[in-house]
């Protein structure tokens, strides 16, 4: 039989619908409460999930003796003090991205989770995608050859987060996908940024990292696009990946294409010939399920069987410590940052 997991939702903004609409659809799973400030906010939680308190008091949700699992949906400012409270009330914790602001706070996190046997994961919903597991695959298996380069584009118009710049945004996707994929930290951040129009946080930025061995990356963030393009390219010795989130068929293709050099003087650079190599394209099957319906499932399992989760605290301070980086490297004009605690 199923254990039965009781959950808890803190809030009900744009991203805690879904959240409460996928694992209230989860076996052995019930929303209990949903805590909100908002007044329309709330009224809307309480029509859509009858069955779940709706109470402006998070104290509410600690105290629950039935709430197993606590879900963070709030500005990121808000992360740390309601997870630390959360963790240390007994309950799991599954917390948007980013994890926190700062690499201070996410240790502590850690720490706390560890000291409290606790569950943290942090909600990096693109590496439960089919078009994501699929390249994890590809790149495990070896075919891709050495990896070079990751190319990610990822802009639209708004939405704007009133505390948090774009890196802090839309960087947490791109930085996840990247750390499961190559399963290493890189060396050196550089980022650099704009802000226009009077607005508080810059709404473009062009992300650089390079690794100590291995590829280069490089992500190109925007609110401020009259298109949206969600777009990666991962280049290879052997074969690359284009990985496109916004094509309905075709997400993921691969291509095997790539560079001969031939040296034959490695003293004279202009006599290294270099011959093109083209073969065929191919767009392998994904798994169609929604990603955060997957996720869901799957920390739940985390819960029940006291495993660690594939974005546990430490992928998410993985991810935070690149992100504070990329802020001190924006705001001394896009100077180099060595990444320290790696």
């Amino acid at each position: 039989m199923t254990q039965m997991i009781g959950v808890g939702l803190v809030g009900y903004g744009y991203w805690g619908p879904n959240l409460a609409r996928n694992f209230s659809q989860q076996p052995g799973c019930k929303l209990l409460c949903i805590c909100e400030k908002s007044k329309d906010r709330a009224e809307l939680a309480a029509r859509t999930y009858p069955g779940a308190k709706v109470t402006h008091d998070y104290q509410e949700l600690l105290g629950h003796a039935g709430i197993d699992l606590l879900l963070i949906a709030t500005p990121v400012s808000a992360h740390f003090p309601l997870a630390k409270a959360a963790l240390l009330a007994g309950k799991d914790v599954l917390v948007e991205k980013p994890l926190t602001r700062t690499v201070q706070e996410a240790e502590e996190l850690i720490r706390i989770c560890e000291e409290n046997q606790r569950i943290l994961m942090v909600d990096h919903t693109f590496l439960f995608t089919g078009a994501v597991q699929k390249i994890k695959e590809v790149i495990a298996k070896g075919e891709l050859g050495e990896i070079l380069y990751i190319d990610s584009v990822r802009i639209n118009l708004g939405l704007f987060q009133p505390d948090v710049n774009v890196i802090y945004d839309l960087a947490p996707h791109d930085l996840s996908i990247m750390g499961y994929l190559l399963d290493k930290d890189p060396a050196m951040v550089q980022a650099m940024g704009a802000r226009h129009a009077s607005v508080a946080q810059e709404h473009m930025a062009y992300l650089h990292l390079e690794f100590d061995e291995g590829p280069i990356a490089h992500f190109h963030l925007s609110w401020l696009s009259p298109v949206k393009i969600r777009r990666t390219v991962i280049g290879g010795t052997e074969k690359m990946i284009v990985y496109d989130d916004l094509e309905s068929s075709e997400k993921v293709k691969i291509y095997d294409k790539g560079i001969v050099v031939t040296a034959h003087d490695v003293d004279t650079i202009y006599k290294t010939r270099i011959d093109y190599r083209t073969g065929d394209m191919i767009a392998p099957k994904l798994i169609h399920r929604e990603a955060l319906n997957s996720e869901a499932e799957h920390i739940l399992n985390c819960v029940r069987q006291r495993t660690t989760p594939i974005s546990d605290g430490r992928a998410g301070l993985r991810v935070v410590r690149i992100l504070e980086a990329a802020q001190r490297s924006m705001q001394s004009g896009g100077s180099p940052i060595k990444l320290e605690g790696r």
